[in-house]
């Protein structure tokens, strides 16, 4: 009797994990024209750690050409984050871009750079099925490798890639670009944007993890299981997450928790061995590395310690109610309860399930951390129609989590996931870090216009050092008056300024004769982010300005 409850328990609340997901798209979100779907086959086969031999990973891509000459000749790849399963297929990662009814692809696309969009789909391969979205990210990135060397064969003219990579995506991008420089193959890219990517580890709730794996596991419940081998349990996942249920478990037990195994513990076998390789590949040395990251560097925490996510009674039917109880794991040095189930039949418990979690003395629980959020309700499906699973969601005290920690999106090795991050400890040359913590891979004006400046520059043959001592705006946001300020080594005999919106569209341009000083430029701009560009027919400089 007490499973037959349990049963209909899980299928009347979880019959809608499979929706989980990780990554929306976004509202008024721009979707690409139909273009020919490419497969592409590794030619350096990769052998998981699990594996009993290699495997040839496969990937699928489209090439958007640019709207200017049609022709193959700036390539800015873009690639797939994970996404067991394949729910976002290659026009849902271009559409992934948009923002403020804008797509970066489609400015960059009409600026004359092409876009190359890399998928991994779900595929056989010498008798295996592989699920791209959450296979290795090391088979992955050897994708990756033969994507870079077909692009660099087929492209006209000389200049170098560029590799965008979201969430997993930047972990795949620098994996292969390192991997390719340590191996004597010239990359030919010039620039590698991780965006808000984990390269010190992503975090889903443990409380959640155990709960999920507690009824897939104690019951067999079909959609459970599905959730737990094709999301938790794929090697990306396991390679991935600092907090994995499979660290926690008791010998023998499929479900329940060692009591001994209380601090956070990655997937044995795959999460130190996956971070100790990327570590030891490091970061690509002949390429610009920058991030855009969805976390705040201020402090901004998403939730506090310990909180309560969800403290609720969810009536099953006549007979059957369930008491849920979900919280972030603890403070510094404390323990608690992070999951909390109880089954009732008329009133009476007949089955109950707890774990507990501790954190460690130098950091609070990852869970409230600054980072790029995930959404509980988002892993749920939003319900799906599912009355019950709709009462949990609408019950939840806590719905966003930090899922790429600040301090893993900017690759710094901290275990305080609070500190206030040193960014000269991070291997890159250049960031965009919001004040508040956003909904991870969100794309808005402002990362938009660092990509793009990024992006634009380097196709520009702007080179590193002309970006020391060069103009200077003196207030940025600006106020109503645009400040520059002119060194004495520089020349502004004749300089021209102008300024651009995040699309390109110039909105103002001025020419200035035998300045120097600080040049005062009056302007009637609304609130918002605009592109300074500098030409004193020597160089070009071009400056992100925020107008207030």
């Amino acid at each position: 009797m007490k499973n037959l409850y349990i049963i209909v328990l899980l299928f009347s609340t979880y019959s809608s994990l499979a929706q989980i997901r990780f990554q929306n798209i976004p509202e008024n979100a721009i979707f690409p024209e139909s273009q020919a779907v490419e497969t592409i086959t590794a030619n350096i086969a990769y052998q998981g750690y699990e594996e009993t031999q290699a495997y040839f990973g496969q990937g699928e891509y489209e090439i958007f050409l640019d709207n200017v000459d049609g022709v193959l000749d700036h390539p800015i790849i873009v690639l797939d984050g994970f996404d067991p399963g394949n729910s976002r297929d290659i026009p849902g990662l271009y559409a992934s871009l948009s923002f403020g009814g804008q797509n970066m692809a489609d400015i960059l696309r009409d600026e004359g750079f092409d876009i190359v969009i890399l998928n991994a789909p779900v595929y056989t391969t010498d008798g295996k099925t592989i699920d791209g979205g959450g296979d290795y990210i090391q088979r992955n990135a050897m994708v990756l490798v033969a994507m870079i060397q077909q692009l660099n064969n087929d492209k006209v003219g000389n200049n170098e890639l560029v590799v965008l990579g979201p969430s997993m995506g930047g972990l795949i991008g620098r994996y292969a670009l390192s991997y390719m420089e340590n191996n004597s193959l010239d990359p030919e890219t010039r620039l590698y944007i991780s965006f808000d990517s984990p390269h010190r580890g992503a975090n889903i709730p443990i409380s959640l993890q155990y709960l999920i794996n507690y009824f897939a596991e104690q019951v067999g419940d079909a959609t459970a299981q599905q959730v737990v081998a094709q999301l938790l349990n794929s090697p990306a996942a396991k390679e991935m997450l600092t907090d994995h249920l499979l660290g926690h478990l008791l010998a023998g037990s499929t479900y329940e928790q060692d009591p001994t195994k209380l601090l956070p513990l990655g997937a044995p076998g795959f999460r130190n061995e996956f971070q100790a390789e990327l570590d030891a590949l490091g970061f690509p040395s002949s390429v610009r590395n920058v991030t855009m990251i969805n976390g705040a560097a201020n402090g901004t925490t998403t939730g506090s310690p310990g909180i309560t996510i969800v403290d609720t009674n969810l009536q099953i039917d006549a007979f059957t109610d369930v008491d849920v109880a979900l919280k972030f794991t603890p403070d510094a040095g404390q323990t608690n309860t992070v999951t909390d189930v109880t089954v009732n039949f008329f009133g009476a418990p007949i089955n109950t399930f707890q774990t507990t979690a501790q954190s460690p003395n130098n950091s609070a629980g990852v869970d409230s951390a600054p980072g790029g959020t995930g959404s509980i309700s988002d892993a749920l499906g939003d319900g799906g129609g599912n009355q019950v699973l709709i009462d949990f969601i609408n019950a939840l005290q806590q719905d966003l989590y930090s899922f790429i920690p600040t301090m893993s999106a900017l690759a710094i090795d901290n275990p305080d996931w609070f500190a206030t991050p040193n960014l000269s400890d991070s291997p890159f040359v250049n960031f965009y870090i919001p004040d508040e913590n956003e909904d991870h891979v969100t794309v808005t004006a402002a990362s938009a216009q660092f990509a793009l400046e990024e992006i634009r520059n380097g196709a520009m043959s702007v080179s590193e050092n002309q970006f020391s001592n060069l103009f200077i705006l003196a207030q940025n946001p600006v106020q109503n008056t645009i400040q520059i300020l002119i060194p004495n080594n520089i020349s502004a005999n004749n300089l021209t300024t102008s300024v651009y919106s995040v699309t390109g569209q110039k909105l103002m341009k001025r020419t200035w004769v035998n300045k120097n000083g600080t040049l005062s430029w009056s302007h009637d701009l609304s609130a918002g982010i605009y592109i300074l560009k500098l030409d004193n027919g020597t160089f070009v400089q071009t400056i992100k300005m925020i107008v207030e």
